[in-house]
Order: structure tokens, then sequence, then C-alpha cells
């Protein structure tokens, strides 16, 4: 079994270019960056289903999953700035009894 070959956002772009600009066949275009067509066939799909997106890496995050998260924290936030407005209500309740 083969290594996996890690390879740049820009040569994705570069590879799928090659086939959706510049005409070239995607078997002729794997075979000339040493690629198998079926993974030049992937890279291709994924920049016609998400030109922004595509090739985003394990360490950026779609935008959809970014505001998620952003939202998550602001939830848990005023979670906690709801308890302690309740728990300032009680204090002040059992203090002017």
């Amino acid at each position: 079994m083969g290594t996996r070959r890690v390879v740049s956002r820009e040569f994705k772009v570069e590879a799928v270019k090659l086939v959706r600009e510049r005409g070239a066949s995607a078997a002729q275009a794997a075979r000339d960056l040493g690629l198998h067509q079926n993974v030049l066939r992937k890279w291709v799909s994924e920049a016609v289903a998400d030109p922004v997106q595509a090739f985003a890496g394990h360490s950026q995050q779609k935008a959809d999953q970014a505001e998620l998260a952003a939202l998550r924290k602001e939830v848990a936030t005023l979670k906690i700035e709801r308890d302690i407005v309740k728990n300032a209500a009680v204090w002040f309740a059992e203090e002017s009894k």
C-alpha cells in the first residue's frame, strides 16, 4: 500500500484549473501531475460543489461551522449571565426578609 501524498490547496486549485479552464482531460492531467485520475476527479467535484471553501483543509472551518461554534459560545455565555442574575435575585430576596 502506498503512502498518502499531502499536497497544498494551491496545487489542488491549479490541478482543477487544468481540467476546468484549460480543457485537459482528467485522465491526462492526473498522469501529468502524478495523481490517480479518481483523486483529480474528486477535487474537480469538490471545487464545483463549493468553489469558495473547496480544499479548506482540517485547520480551516467552513463558514457555517464557524458560525455554529460562535453561536454555541454565545449561548454558553448567556446561560452564565442568566444564572448570575437568578442568583442575585435570590440573594436580594433573602436579604430583604
